[in-house]
């Protein structure tokens, strides 16, 4: 996970499962809504950070230390 996913200015994205890291070439890091392939209309693809209400917002599953 990259430290822009953990960065708690992104808001709920930063801990949702649905979320997706895309860099560019320069070396920015965005957030991309993987919700939105399948419902444009209610999901941006590029949710205007930090995001603090959202439908679609699942949390990650917690990591376990078990192998």
């Amino acid at each position: 996970m990259d430290r822009v996913a953990r960065d708690p200015s992104a808001g709920l994205c930063a801990q949702c499962r649905h979320r997706q890291e895309v860099r560019n070439t320069r070396g920015s890091t965005f957030l991309l809504c993987r919700r939105s392939r399948a419902q444009p209309e209610r999901y941006p693809k590029y949710p205007r950070l930090p995001v603090t209400r959202c439908e679609g917002f699942v949390p990650e599953p917690a990591a376990t230390d078990h192998p």
